[in-house]
């Protein structure tokens, strides 16, 4: 099967910024890059000591963020905009308002139990600009039971297509993480891909290739595998977007559409 034209571009993104030039080339770049997208460097290194441009992209903070010690509060996974959130209705969620979709259609053949386990509860989607931190924590401290990673096409989750594009979300490749919370109560967390996210890259499972050959839905299941709260376990190769999902009554938001949250800011309260 031919891939996709966005499949297309994001591998040849991906290979570009992946390549190592020789130094004063690779500080051009990086710097251009910084200035061109408006990156705040205050907690990174300095440009020029990235060997690559995905290097830049990805990232880590000079100093490790404190993270809360209050099992009550979770905390915002990433650097991102809060580009929607609410209450799941009718196993539906939104994209962004007025687009909805549905989430038996989202989580896939592996989840249809989740996507009934989180009726009635809340959903948050943070957007993760080009100039955004990349990596990506646990927003409370959650038992990872199974992963799903679906392949689809990488389309840009930018605000003209997630007003004007139907089920943007379940088009293109995604990784399901379901989860449980110290209460027992489910937790699915979603990293959806995007135009140049080369590659979703999750720590605990190394077999994830994205944008790849795969064609066919790839499941793993895992047994006493525990993430604390603020634990990195991944990154983009480039911006993207991750969703929230939580049972009913299990989260309440105290958040802002178009509000912009930092990795480590409260971002509302576990009931």
């Amino acid at each position: 099967m031919k891939k996709h034209y966005s499949s297309a571009i994001s591998n040849g993104f991906g290979k570009f910024a992946s390549k190592k030039f020789p130094k004063p080339i690779q500080t051009v770049i990086n710097n251009g890059y910084v200035k061109l997208m408006g990156l705040d460097m205050t907690e990174f290194e300095k440009p020029s000591s990235y060997p690559t441009l995905n290097k830049l992209f990805t990232r880590a903070f000079t100093q490790a963020k404190e993270i809360t010690s209050d099992d009550s509060i979770m905390i915002s996974p990433v650097d991102a905009l809060v580009t929607d959130y609410g209450e799941i209705k009718d196993g539906k969620a939104y994209q962004i308002k007025g687009m909805e979709y549905n989430l038996a259609d989202m989580f896939g053949e592996y989840h249809q139990e989740v996507s009934k386990a989180v009726e009635g509860g809340q959903f948050v989607n943070l957007y993760l600009s080009p100039k955004d931190y990349h990596r990506y924590h646990t927003p409370n401290k959650l038992t990872i039971k199974s992963l799903t990673h679906i392949p689809g096409k990488l389309y840009p989750v930018n605000f003209p297509l997630l007003r004007n594009m139907n089920n943007l979300f379940i088009e293109n490749e995604r990784v399901i993480i379901e989860c449980q919370e110290a209460n027992g109560r489910t937790f699915v967390m979603v990293l959806v891909g995007a135009l140049n996210v080369g590659k979703m890259i999750v720590t605990f499972e190394e077999n994830i290739n994205s944008n790849s050959d795969i064609r066919e839905p790839q499941h793993y299941t895992y047994e006493n595998l525990t993430l604390e709260k603020g634990e990195l376990f991944g990154w983009f190769e480039m911006g993207s977007t991750i969703l929230l999902f939580s049972e009913k009554d299990a989260f309440t938001p105290e958040l802002a559409i178009n509000q912009k949250v930092k990795f480590s800011e409260p971002i509302g309260k576990i009931n």
